[in-house]
């Protein structure tokens, strides 16, 4: 049988295709340093998983309202309003299966065919694909690096074109790291309210900063009414496999939302629901202790990577990734150019069993994505291997 067009254009997720790859030679017992994951390497914490086993021995295996218990929308209404400021009312929260689905449900209910998005670059993989599964265009806005990928109003001025309806705000950013400051915060919402564009702000890694802390730019007067955060338990509580999102915005874009996870999903795992909310009111030191060993590892990423002649690592804000522009490096691999991140990501993963994330899927050719969600250990070893390989082909 054919395959719909759409089926057909979309493309697969570059960093769950490295990580594919990276597994295929695990099974074969190779020993893979996987720097391409994205996701923490701890545990879920263990109040957490009591509380999930607690509402399973007490039944609590139904459906739920499809845009979640109304004890998660409490909780999740009072985390925002305890860690970002944001008030919210029950009737403009709601839970989704991982942020993923919630940013895809925001644009199913806010682009219309054609309209476009902007997007700032490097972008997360999947923001150009879920817009044009949204019928709507991608309009990408190129960050700097002497700006240190923060996105500026002068960035959106140059990028805009008629017919954009819509902004994506990542901060912190995945890749870059990139933490928006309140000078750039207010011109990036200047901007939005000027050109009446609804915005979708994906703030999963909030509370994993380092160098500046992240603040939500729905605060910002006229932002408001505008947008739509995005958040979740994936990062900032190391839930991944539990796929527990949610978003804040307006009731009736918060309802249409509701109304399309409920053709698509229905209501988010019962007992993922049950931790969540334990996780949203209960002890935070697990997160703490997270981010201090996140920032110990990025401190050796970071000096690692600058010994390797040819890489110029970016240093990360926030989040757990390093991207690092390859344009310096002069060797080849199979007669094409490491500059290039797909080609170095090939070569590290061949012949030194290192996995990274080419650029490309991020909208750079010219740069990978490193994870230090590993052990420093595992990070020295990687340093390691990726050092002699490129030495060698220096």
């Amino acid at each position: 049988m054919e395959l719909s067009i759409r089926a057909q254009n979309v493309e697969s997720s570059p960093t769950l295709a490295i990580d594919r790859e990276a597994k295929a030679l695990e099974a074969r017992g190779e020993d893979v340093v996987n720097f391409g994951i994205g996701e923490p390497d701890f545990d879920t914490p263990p109040f957490i998983v009591e509380a999930a086993m607690t509402a399973l021995h007490r039944g609590m295996t139904r459906y739920t309202a499809v845009e979640g218990t109304p004890e998660l929308r409490r909780a999740i209404a009072a985390y925002l309003r305890r860690t970002e400021g944001l008030h919210y009312g029950p009737s403009e929260v709601m839970a989704t299966v991982g942020a993923k689905e919630a940013i895809y449900e925001a644009l199913m209910a806010l682009v219309n065919p054609g309209d476009g998005v902007l997007v700032p670059a490097p972008y997360w993989v999947s923001y150009p694909e879920q817009i044009r599964l949204a019928e709507g265009t991608p309009v990408v806005v190129p960050t700097r690096r002497e700006a240190g990928y923060r996105l500026t109003g002068d960035d959106l001025e140059r990028a805009f074109v008629p017919g954009v309806k819509g902004l994506i705000v990542n901060s912190p950013n995945n890749p870059t790291g990139a933490v928006l400051g309140p000078e750039e915060q207010r011109a990036v919402a200047d901007f939005a309210v000027r050109r009446d564009l609804f915005v979708i702000s994906d703030e999963i890694y909030h509370r994993l900063t380092y160098a500046r802390p992240a603040a939500s730019i729905a605060r910002w007067p006229g932002m408001r009414e505008r947008t739509v955060v995005v958040n979740g338990v994936s990062k900032t509580y190391a839930m991944t496999g539990w796929r527990l999102g949610f978003a804040a915005g307006p009731a009736p874009v918060i309802r249409a939302m509701s109304r399309l996870q409920g053709q698509i999903t229905s209501n988010p795992t019962s007992v993922s629901q049950a931790a969540t909310r334990a996780a949203l009111t209960g002890d935070d030191r697990a997160v703490a202790t997270m981010r201090d060993t996140f920032a110990a590892r990025r401190r050796l990423m970071l000096a690692g990577l600058a010994r390797i002649p040819g890489l110029d690592p970016v240093p990360p804000d926030g989040a757990f990734y390093v991207w690092v522009e390859t344009s310096g490096l002069a060797g080849r691999f199979e007669g094409r150019p490491l500059s290039d991140g797909t080609v170095l990501a090939e070569c590290l993963l061949r012949s030194c069993h290192v996995a990274v994330v080419p650029g490309r899927g991020f909208g750079r050719d010219d740069a990978i994505r490193l994870s230090f969600a590993q052990s420093e250990e595992r990070i020295q070893e990687g340093l390691r291997r990726m050092t002699a390989v490129l030495e060698k082909s220096a």
